[in-house]
């Protein structure tokens, strides 16, 4: 070891020097020089930290178990990982996330860090591998190609958990406003034309129920990423493992993630298939594209506050222009709309890197890996602040909904059963052209009474199934 600020270390292609003070190796190194893409460390995501330290604790007490590791070096590598687990040494996680190697940087990033701060436990320096070392210790019985797949969907189980309670949040304000504004008349548009009139609250009832169908996918996506390939090793053969392996990591695994993980019943088929990466990456996009259209509605029903429908305002938030005095902007929503276009474009990644694999391994799980916990992460924090931010403070403009219910051709709907479609039709054109009200040119031609167009026209009559008949 050399002197000073750095330790020499060494791998096939030969010595390097490694800053004295950091916890990863001559590896890692290389990676970081190698992959000089996004500049984002793969420290950037935490739940993919905490997953291989508990993928590595939980090998090296199945090792230990099988009489492959002794207890000094299983404690030592154990507690290394309960300090990761525990968010500590996160910053030494500084391999590039788009990275080549099919993940096996990422993986000995893990492998180094863990040895490094076991030696510490230990009693010896950074870099003396002659005590613990990274391959022979740290990743007994294991290869990237178990480890780091793996990882990637213990690391997405919690990330799709925080998305879900996101969701729930986001769900539960649409659900208060659906609540709030059930007395709400207004019309509804299809093809953006006047349509039949129906609650403010069914309108915003209907987000709520979106997003309660879209928790419900996630969580039936969520359950086929629970079975994992650990103890396939290279290629799924399980070569290099104790027979016993498998069963005894997953586990150890159970247990210090409380997921109900299962493994794979063919490691060969498991080590090569993305399927559950695409198959979760296409729910996504469908929150994404669900959680778009919503957010255009709000842009929609808000735009004005004048020249627009302007039935609803959204909570203003910021300035809107430099040249505009009093304008604001719909600026929550666009950022979420933002947010799904980004989650669009990951899931075509997405699809892209699963396709491309070759034979028993798909090397390009990193950029897989990338994309989804991008998508995951925005779309929780998209769902948290369009909950906070927008959707807690809108209000309705009741005056201008009850008028545009009343100026409306479109009621001329609700009296179809009463004075027949053709009657219907007539008054429509009447009211089109001449300006007048559907009620008004009804009681000019004799059609209906008032008695009986103020039952017919009733808010509850116009917004749900009625029995009412009238004689006509």
């Amino acid at each position: 070891m050399t002197a000073g600020a750095f330790r020499t270390e060494h791998d096939l292609l030969g010595d390097r020097e490694v800053p004295q003070d950091v916890y990863y190796g001559v590896h890692t190194l290389r990676a970081v020089e190698n992959f000089p893409i996004t500049g984002t460390p793969i420290s950037i995501y935490p739940e993919l930290i905490r997953a291989l330290a508990s993928i590595k604790q939980a090998a090296a007490l199945a090792n230990h178990e099988l009489g492959l590791l002794d207890k000094p070096h299983c404690d030592a590598i154990v507690g290394a990982c309960a300090e990761l687990l525990a968010g500590k040494l996160h910053d030494q996680f500084v391999v590039d996330v788009i990275q080549g190697g099919a993940g096996t940087s990422t993986n000995m990033n893990a492998n180094e860090v863990i040895a490094n701060r076991a030696l510490e436990l230990l009693g010896h320096q950074r870099g003396e591998y002659q005590f613990l070392h990274p391959n022979e210790h740290v990743n007994i019985g294991q290869s990237t190609n178990d480890v780091y797949p793996s990882a990637l969907k213990i690391a997405t189980w919690f990330g799709i958990a925080g998305l879900v309670d996101a969701m729930g949040i986001l769900r539960r304000a649409f659900e208060d406003k659906a609540e709030a504004f059930k007395h709400v008349l207004k019309m509804g548009r299809t093809q953006l034309q006047d349509a039949v009139p129906m609650t403010l609250g069914q309108e915003f009832s209907t987000y709520a129920v979106m997003l309660s169908e879209d928790e419900q996918r996630l969580r039936e996506a969520a359950l086929l990423i629970c079975e994992i390939n650990m103890g396939a090793t290279a290629i799924g053969t399980g070569i290099t493992a104790h027979p016993d392996y498998a069963p005894l990591v997953l586990k150890r695994l159970q247990e210090i993630t409380g997921i109900p993980l299962i493994t794979a019943p063919n490691l060969i088929e498991a080590t090569q298939d993305c399927g559950a990466f695409v198959q979760l990456s296409g729910v996504l996009k469908r929150v994404a594209v669900k959680l778009s259209k919503t957010c255009n509605d709000l842009r929609l029903l808000s735009s004005g506050p004048r020249a627009g429908l302007g039935e609803i305002n959204l909570p203003p938030m910021q300035a809107g222009s430099s040249i505009m005095p009093g304008k604001v902007n719909p600026v929550i929503p666009e950022v979420v709309n933002q947010i799904a276009f980004e989650v669009i474009g990951n899931d075509v990644t997405v699809s892209f890197a699963a396709e491309a694999g070759q034979l028993q391994l798909n090397a390009f799980e990193p950029i897989i890996a990338h994309s989804l916990f991008k998508s995951v992460s925005h779309l929780r924090n998209g769902c948290l602040t369009l909950a906070e931010r927008c959707v807690k403070g809108i209000t309705a403009n009741e005056a201008r909904l009850r008028a545009s219910v009343e100026n409306s051709i479109g009621i001329v709907t609700a009296l179809n059963p009463y004075i027949g479609y053709a009657n219907a039709t007539a008054v429509a054109q009447q009211a089109h052209a001449t300006g007048a009200s559907v009620y008004d040119v009804v009681l000019e031609r004799g059609l209906l009474t008032r008695e009986q167009l103020d039952e017919i026209l009733r808010p509850e009559t116009l917004t749900q199934p009625t029995s009412l008949h009238l004689g006509h």
